[in-house]
């Protein structure tokens, strides 16, 4: 397909992409065209940034003639930066594959697992993960308790659906449903859900209210495509979140 890279300070360009491309890919493709180095960009569709260790399938909103907005970093910042910041770069190990993700070392277990999910869509309450042969059990803790720096490997071990723990009593969320420009002029619906409702469950809900019509659509929370079948929970959705509205239909695996 077709898409059109439009940047301020930039010509808009056409290039052909495929379903099957990476985001990184693309971005290449941008700096052999404008000469703008791949990790000077971020790229987004309707304010959704796209993401590096995703491919283009992941976002099918994108479509022949979509305009994929550019924004270009010109300040890049020397090594020591990361290190003054706490900003580093990790590896995330799986038994047959790896991640590289940028985290500040103050950020929390919980929100290095929701990271991984993001990228990687494995459900967080299956993932162990492991730091020299310790466990990161508490999700409340910061990374930097247990002394992860700079290319430390932290290891994904899937528990086995026996093992998974019963998960909590469900609790109710105040929630943003916020519709694309084709739908109801970007409208921003207040929803409140059990976080144990499905997203079917969320979209019957704004159809019987007819806050939207009747239609197939595609729900996506932190640049991921949601899973019909699954729960508010299992996506990881938490008090205050958005939640972005899409037309267009997708097939995946259950959760």
């Amino acid at each position: 397909m077709r898409v059109i890279i439009g940047s301020w300070g930039h010509k808009a360009v056409a290039i052909e992409v495929g379903l099957k491309e990476s985001v990184v890919g693309i971005k290449t493709k941008i700096e052999q065209l404008l000469g703008v180095p791949v990790a000077s960009q971020t790229l987004a569709v309707c304010g959704l940034e796209l993401l590096d260790g995703l491919d283009m399938e992941d976002y099918p909103i994108v479509s022949d003639g979509t305009k994929i907005d550019l924004t270009v970093r010109y300040w890049m910042a020397p090594p020591s930066f990361h290190h003054s910041t706490g900003k580093i770069q990790i590896i995330i190990k799986f038994s047959a594959r790896q991640l590289h993700i940028e985290v500040d070392r103050t950020e929390t277990v919980r929100s290095l697992k929701e990271k991984i999910h993001i990228m990687d869509g494995t459900p967080i309450k299956r993932m162990s993960l492991f730091f020299c042969g310790t466990e990161l059990e508490e999700d409340f803790r910061r990374l930097s308790e247990y002394d992860i720096r700079e290319f430390s490997e932290i290891v994904v071990f899937l528990k086995s659906m026996s093992r998974v723990k019963d998960d909590p009593p469900s609790k109710s969320l105040s929630l943003v449903v916020q519709t694309s420009s084709s739908l109801l002029n970007s409208a921003r619906i207040p929803v409140e859900m059990k976080d144990s409702s499905t997203i079917n469950e969320l979209k019957e809900l704004l159809l019987s209210g007819r806050i939207l019509p009747v239609d197939d659509y595609l729900f996506i929370h932190k640049q991921r495509i949601m899973r019909e079948n699954c729960s508010l929970k299992w996506h990881g959705v938490d008090n205050g979140d958005f939640i972005y509205v899409f037309k267009g239909t997708v097939f995946r695996g259950e959760c």
